[in-house]
C-alpha cells in the first residue's frame, strides 16, 4: 500500500516507516508560527512552566500582524509581550511595524517556509502554506509553546480525501471561485480532520497564487491541512527563493478515502452567503444585494495577483456612491509594488483607500469595522455571524475580481461585464 504526500511528511517528521490513519505520534517540526494574539498566550503557557528557552531560535516566526499598528491599549501589550520575548531569545524571524505583512503572505514570500516542511501555527488559516506542497496546519496556543520549547508537536494522522481537478477555468474564475465551490459542495465540516489533497489536469491552470488561497480556506471545510503536489507551477516559483527543500509525492496506489472530481470549465464566480462559507451562489443571481462596504485583502486575497486583477477593473472608473472601498496590501513588499505599478494611484482615483498590511477587517479588528445591519463583499475566508464588526451585519466572501465590479456598481455582481485585456493577462 502507498503512501499520499502528506502521510510521507508526517512519517519525515516521525522518523517513522509506516503510519496508518488515526494513529497518534510526535513529529519534528520546521517552523513555529504565531502572532500578536496567539503568541503572548503561548509565551505566558512557557512563563507558567518555567521554561526559559526555545528549541531553535531560526525555527520560530511570531509576526505582530492582527492588531498592528496597535488599535487600543490592550493590543500593544500583547505586542510588547511579543518583543521582548523576541528580543530575549534572539528569535531570528521576529516581523514587527515596518518589515511585517499578513503572516501566511509573509512566511513564503520570504522563503521562511518551503516544499517540503512540516510547519505548525497557532493560527488557524496555517493552512496556507500547503500550496509548496508542505504540511502545515494550525494549532492552539498551548500547542505552539509546546512547540517553541521542544521542538515537536503531536497529530493523529488524518484520513485523506484527493480533489481530483479537470478541465480549464475561464479568466473570471479564479482559486477563490475553486475553493467557494468546494467548500459549498461538500459543507463547512466535510472534511473534518482529514487532509485534502488536490490534484488532477487541471492544476496546471492554478496559479501559485490560486493554490495559497485555495489551501488557505481549507480548514473552512474542517481539513487538517490542504496540499497540492509539486509540480512545474512549485518548481517555477521555488527557483527564485534562496532555500534548499525536498520534494514529495504521492504514490500511484496510495489509499483515499474519497476522491472528488471537479470541472474547472464548469466554474462560475461564486460567492459565500452570510453566514458560512459553505452558504455558496454562483452568479449571476436575481437577488440585488446592495453593499456598504467592499474589502480586498487579508491572507487569503491580499497578493499582488489580487490587486492586479481587482485594479484591471478598476482603472478609469469610479466606485458607486456609498460604498466604501478597503485595499490591504498583504506584505510591504505587495505594497510597494502596488506603488510602482501604479494599482494604489488607481484605487485612490477609483474612490479607495489603501492601508498598511494588517489582518485589522478580516477578524474584526480595526481597519473596516461593520456598522449595524452594514454589508461588505469581502475577499477573506470567514463570514460568521459578527466576523467583521455588529452582530447583524452581514459579509460575502468573493474573489477580488467579484469585489472590484461589486464596488463600481454598488451591488454583487459578476465580473465578466468587466472583463478586458488586463484582466485575462492576469490569469
Amino acid at each position: 500500500m502507498g503512501y499520499t504526500i502528506t502521510e510521507k511528511l508526517l512519517m519525515k517528521a516521525a522518523e517513522k516507516s509506516a503510519i496508518k490513519t488515526g494513529d497518534l505520534i510526535v513529529g519534528k517540526l520546521d517552523m513555529v508560527l504565531g502572532n500578536d494574539i496567539t503568541s503572548p498566550v503561548a509565551i505566558a503557557e512557557l512563563n507558567s512552566h518555567g521554561i526559559d528557552k526555545v528549541f531553535d531560535k531560526d525555527k520560530i516566526a511570531i509576526v505582530l500582524d492582527h492588531f498592528a499598528p496597535n488599535k487600543d491599549i490592550k493590543s500593544a501589550e500583547q505586542c510588547a509581550t511579543c518583543r521582548n520575548f523576541a528580543k530575549k531569545h534572539s528569535i531570528t524571524h521576529f516581523y514587527d511595524v515596518g518589515k511585517m505583512g499578513v503572516e501566511h503572505a509573509l512566511l513564503p514570500e520570504l522563503g521562511i517556509v518551503k516544499p517540503g516542511d512540516v510547519i505548525i501555527g497557532a493560527d488557524s488559516h496555517t493552512c496556507t502554506y500547503g500550496a509548496i506542497a508542505a504540511f502545515s496546519t494550525g494549532v492552539g496556543s498551548t500547542d505552539m509553546a509546546l512547540g517553541m520549547a521542544t521542538g515537536k508537536c503531536w497529530f493523529r494522522v488524518p484520513s485523506q480525501v484527493k480533489i481530483d481537478l479537470i478541465g480549464k477555468p475561464s479568466p473570471y474564475v479564479s482559486g477563490k471561485d475553486v475553493i467557494l465551490h468546494l467548500i459549498g459542495l461538500i459543507g463547512v465540516d466535510g472534511a473534518l480532520y482529514k487532509t485534502i489533497e488536490f490534484g488532477g489536469d487541471g492544476i496546471k491552470y492554478l496559479t501559485i497564487d490560486d493554490r495559497f488561497t485555495i489551501c488557505n480556506m481549507a480548514v473552512e471545510c474542517g481539513a487538517k491541512n490542504g496540499i497540492f503536489p509539486f509540480d512545474e507551477v512549485t518548481e517555477e516559483y521555488a527557483k527564485d527563493k534562496n532555500y534548499d527543500y525536498e520534494v514529495f509525492s504521492s504514490d500511484e496506489d496510495a489509499v483515499y478515502e474519497k476522491v472528488i472530481t471537479i470541472n474547472l470549465s464548469d466554474l462560475k464566480p461564486t460567492v459565500a452567503f452570510p453566514n458560512l462559507p459553505s452558504n455558496t451562489r454562483t452568479l449571476p443571481f436575481d437577488e440585488e444585494i446592495k453593499v456598504d462596504q467592499v474589502y480586498i485583502g487579508s491572507c487569503t486575497n491580499g497578493r499582488l495577483s489580487d490587486i492586479a486583477a481587482a485594479c484591471g477593473i478598476l482603472k478609469g472608473r469610479k466606485i458607486a456612491d456609498g460604498v466604501r472601498l478597503i485595499v490591504i496590501p498583504a506584505t510591504q513588499k505587495v505594497y510597494l509594488e502596488c506603488v510602482k505599478l501604479g494599482y494604489v494611484e488607481t484605487i485612490i482615483n477609483a474612490g479607495g483607500v489603501v492601508s498598511t498590511p494588517t489582518c485589522g477587517a478580516c477578524l474584526g479588528g480595526h481597519m473596516g469595522i461593520l456598522a449595524s445591519k452594514e454589508v461588505c463583499v469581502s475577499t477573506t475566508n470567514r463570514n460568521f455571524v459578527g466576523r467583521m464588526g455588529a452582530s447583524d451585519s452581514k459579509v460575502y466572501l468573493a474573489s477580488p475580481l467579484v469585489a472590484a465590479a461589486t464596488a463600481i456598481e454598488g451591488k454583487l455582481v459578476s465580473p465578466e461585464k468587466y472583463m478586458g485585456s488586463d484582466i485575462k493577462e492576469q490569469k
